[in-house]
């Protein structure tokens, strides 16, 4: 199973809500989400996983957006949306885990159904105190050896992958680099699963700006199955005008890529960019983030339902 972790922003629930309304969501990837406000997009994205009946795991103590640390959220998503078969409900270890457990077995939810994540040494006892009669479903963590001999089933490895650089332009001094081979041999280690913060990576940002720089950032299986990211880069760098025409250079580089040996890495989001190059498109930035996005997890599900081209 594979565990992508997002943060709720407009185009990374956009890229989860498509590729669940198209069928392109592996039932091997159950995507989790940190909500940051609820929305009509946010309400969207989960009737598309109902649609498709996808699980989604939805973290239930957000520490961003507009109900960071707040106990209400639990409240404010069961009036809107009430019990939903599909949605994993998910805890953050943290200070304020007993007030969410709480509010979650109030509307009836069991303690075996939900899903932990545990990012942080400091709460080890906090999930000791709260799971020692009862594990989770599943629950995510980074390597810790202590952690480890702690969680008695659902074992995820989880961990943030993406190296991320202060501009755009930087990734063009490391264009294709190592991103993980967790997918090769978390069952052989003991997991059920593994998870990252896909092309994302950890560090929240609210808000945006224009770039000197475009980046479009392409996970891909090399010859040994380890999955590499190449950064397709734009030239033209030193001003932030023309943001169309930088698209335009980094895709280009992209269909190069492509077309030189890579033909069996395709996917819908893909295609799509091939289809910006062939016909001079430019579809804003979040945009070219959603269909990262949506390239990563359809690729990751192919892989893990053995359906890979060669």
């Amino acid at each position: 199973m594979y565990f992508p972790y997002f943060r709720g922003r407009q185009y990374e629930l956009l890229a989860l809500k498509e590729l669940a309304s198209m069928r392109l969501l592996s039932n091997s990837v159950i995507p989790v989400v940190e909500p940051i406000k609820l929305t009509s997009s946010f309400d969207g994205t989960i009737s598309a996983f109902v649609d498709s009946q996808n699980k989604i795991a939805l973290i239930f103590n957000p520490v961003v957006g507009d109900y960071a640390n707040n106990v209400n959220f639990v409240d404010a998503y069961f009036t809107r949306l009430g019990t939903i078969p599909n949605v994993i409900p998910t805890v953050l270890m943290n200070k304020n885990t007993d007030d969410i457990l709480q509010a979650l077995i109030l509307k009836g939810v069991a303690q075996s159904n939900v899903t932990a994540i545990l990012d942080k040494r400091d709460f080890l006892e906090v999930y000791k105190e709260h799971f020692a009669e009862i594990a989770p479903q599943y629950t995510l963590f980074p390597e810790d050896r202590q952690i480890r001999r702690t969680i008695i089933k659902g074992k995820v490895m989880f961990d943030d992958k993406f190296v991320k650089k202060e501009k755009n332009a930087d990734y063009a001094d490391n264009i294709d680099e190592f991103f993980s081979e967790d997918h090769l041999y978390f069952l052989d280690e003991g997991y059920v699963g593994f998870g990252d913060y896909s092309v994302i990576g950890n560090v929240y940002e609210e808000g945006g700006y224009l770039p000197k720089a475009v980046a479009i950032h392409i996970v891909y299986f090399d010859k040994d199955n380890i999955l590499r990211i190449h950064h397709f880069v734009s030239d033209s760098n030193m001003e932030t005008q023309n943001v169309q025409g930088k698209y335009y250079e980094a895709v280009t580089k992209l269909v190069k890529w492509y077309n030189n040996g890579h033909q069996s890495q395709v996917t819908t989001a893909l295609s799509k960019f091939i289809n910006h190059y062939e016909n001079g498109y430019y579809p804003g930035l979040p945009t070219i983030k959603k269909l990262s996005i949506m390239h990563h997890l359809e690729l990751m599900g192919k892989h893990l339902d053995g359906g890979m081209a060669k």
